[in-house]
């Protein structure tokens, strides 16, 4: 009888340590369940913020696009002096005759080189190429930073963008000063 008692003692032990696994599995579901919740409230608010910021984005440029189209109207009446445009600033739709001064610096200089090379007849070219052009290293956050400010150029005319992700000048000439230093 002996044997049938600790028989009975390791299935009574098996039991409760299923019972405790059962425990802490439901336990884990519900945490799990309550972050699900979480994570999707969080990703809600990522978004919202992201149209937040495009929205904001979208106005600045109009903004801009409007203010440049009323001052070349008053320019007709009095000469202004031009606002010298500042690292970080938005960047306007392209028009013709808007000047690339309008645009920050490092796009100017990106949208210089990148009609330098179209002009000595070569294709259109990665954000890594245009980096290692403007003499810039070649680690991830240099041409990252390329491939934004390019494509940003691209998205409000200025540059290219081709299919396959590389950049070129188009068909305008661009005129830019100081095209040949690095950034």
């Amino acid at each position: 009888m002996d044997e049938g008692c600790a028989v009975a003692s390791v299935l009574g032990m098996l039991e409760e340590r299923e019972a405790v696994a059962r425990v802490r599995v439901e336990g884990l579901r519900e945490e799990a369940a309550r972050l699900a919740e979480v994570l999707e409230a969080a990703e809600i608010e990522l978004d919202r913020r992201v149209i937040a910021r495009e929205e904001l984005v979208e106005a600045l440029a109009a903004s801009a696009a409007e203010t440049t189209a009323v001052s070349g109207a008053e320019t007709e009446q009095k000469e202004e002096p031009s606002r010298v445009p500042v690292p970080g600033s938005t960047v306007p739709p392209w028009r013709e005759g808007l000047p690339v001064t309008v645009l920050a610096p490092d796009y100017q200089r990106i949208l210089g080189m990148v009609e330098e090379w179209r002009s000595a007849g070569k294709g259109p070219l990665k954000a890594k190429e245009i980096a290692v052009q403007l003499g810039l290293e070649t680690v991830p956050a240099k041409v990252e930073g390329v491939r934004s400010k390019a494509r940003r150029l691209a998205e409000r005319g200025w540059l290219v963008q081709e299919t396959s992700g590389m950049f070129s000048a188009g068909q305008r000439p661009v005129a830019v000063p100081d095209a040949g230093s690095s950034a």
